[in-house]
């Protein structure tokens, strides 16, 4: 049993700011901030901690559904209707784009892979307090042709003057149409050394909505299709990049990193590897295969692994706040920790987590061990459990009913977390990721 020693204040809040080296094999890092961050254009002073990770729970299932291509397939963009505010990725990414640079800031989504922002002239847009991105001020920008290979990337295009029209809606509902071109990307590197990304494949988004703020420009694909940022960015990072993030419940501060490249090795003791695995029908998310998870001594299998899959059973996912898990494993789960615990059960004032206990200093959880194939990933406490209120702290999982489990970043927390794409592994390293 490990003893629960310090409040994990609501302060996941990391969000991403990006920057790069230019040279082939060349490593570089970034820093990140949580969107939550008082760092973040997100922020609100005017709400408490317990509303911030309240909010963060919510986001965490409304995700859900940005991972079902069944949803994603069927909204048109007559479809979305709802208030604009950030109620999809947790972290933001800043980048500059086209010649001479124009810096804009969207959400970091490795749950997708377009990387798009919203262009001028705007026909039908959403709010952004930041000026617009104007093609025509850019020396490098150019527009994709109908016949273009790129222009045959995407499932859902059309042709409007002899230029490639794209079509792009998530799983919230939210959507961005426009011209797929091409333009240089900047990054700012953490080494001071800004680095550029000639003839990137991005949208140039003339009508977008959905679940977006006026303080992001668009979003930043960081999945594993051929079009995230990742994949364009090709031998220049070898398909490599980790990150680490910073536990802030005491570290105030400290901003969480992004590595590519080979500064994005993880390696020495401890490191615990896994395959990283892939659907047939959807390249985008990063799967991997969970085949039980520990309380303790009880091990739990996790339903629908199996050895002779290649597409995995969890997703693993830097932009969701909660692990998301199917009802019947959750149900075996959480009595397996009930069972194991030893404090006084509470009740989640807001109502969303059911597994809560009173945040005293005799609280005792289990160790909890996450069983991957070929990795077993020992999490600390602040991994499963988090402080929502002063004298209430809950289990980090939720149940679902989607058949769709996403493996979330609390349970990543000080760990770096290495994705190797073309070696096809994922790694994990316990980390103090404040000394990153």
């Amino acid at each position: 049993m490990a003893a629960f020693q310090s409040p994990l204040s609501f302060a996941l809040a990391i969000a991403l700011l990006c920057g790069c080296i230019h040279a082939h094999n060349a490593g570089f890092t970034v820093e990140l901030i949580h969107r939550d961050s008082p760092l973040s254009p997100f922020y609100n002073s005017q709400e408490t901690d317990l509303q911030r990770i309240n909010n963060a729970f919510r986001r965490s299932i409304s995700r859900v559904h940005h991972f079902d291509p069944t949803v994603a397939a069927s909204v048109s963009p007559n479809a979305a209707e709802s208030e604009v505010t950030s109620n999809r990725g947790e972290y933001l990414m800043s980048l500059s784009l086209g010649t001479p640079p124009f810096k804009i800031l969207g959400i970091a989504d490795t749950g997708s892979d377009l990387i798009w922002t919203q262009c001028k002239p705007c026909e039908g847009c959403y709010k952004q307090v930041d000026p617009l991105f104007d093609p025509k001020s850019s020396k490098t920008y150019r527009d994709f042709s109908c016949d273009a290979r790129q222009c045959s990337s995407l499932q859902q295009t059309s042709c409007s003057d002899q230029i490639c029209q794209y079509q792009y809606s998530y799983g919230d509902q939210s959507y961005t149409n426009g011209n797929l071109a091409a333009d240089t990307i900047t990054l700012d590197s953490t080494a001071g050394r800004p680095v550029q990304f000639p003839k990137t494949v991005i949208g140039c988004g003339h009508r977008n909505d959905g679940t977006f703020s006026d303080q992001g420009s668009g979003i930043f694909g960081l999945g594993g299709g051929p079009l995230s940022l990742i994949s364009q960015m090709g031998s220049s990072v070898g398909g490599k990049f980790s990150y680490c993030l910073v536990d802030l419940s005491s570290q105030a501060g400290n901003s969480s990193k992004l590595n590519f490249g080979s500064n994005a090795a993880v390696s020495g003791p401890g490191v615990q590897s896994t395959p990283l695995l892939s659907s047939d029908t959807m390249d985008t998310f990063y799967y991997l295969s969970l085949e039980a998870m520990s309380v303790g001594n009880k091990r739990i299998k996790f339903g629908g692994s199996s050895s002779e899959t290649s597409e995995g059973n969890i997703i693993i996912d830097s932009g969701t706040t909660l692990t998301i898990v199917p009802d019947d494993f959750f149900s075996e789960f959480s009595t397996a920790v009930q069972d194991q615990v030893k404090g006084q059960r509470a009740e989640d004032p807001s109502g969303l987590l059911s597994i809560c206990y009173g945040a005293t200093s005799d609280l005792k959880v289990p160790s909890i061990t996450a069983h991957f194939t070929g990795a077993d990933v020992k999490l600390e406490p602040r991994n499963t459990f988090v402080q929502i209120s002063d004298d209430v702290v809950c289990l980090a999982f939720a149940s679902t009913q989607s058949g769709i489990s996403i493996y979330g970043n609390v349970a990543q927390m000080n760990f770096l977390v290495g994705y190797n794409i073309q070696g096809k592994s994922l790694s994990f390293k316990p980390t103090d990721c404040t000394k990153m």
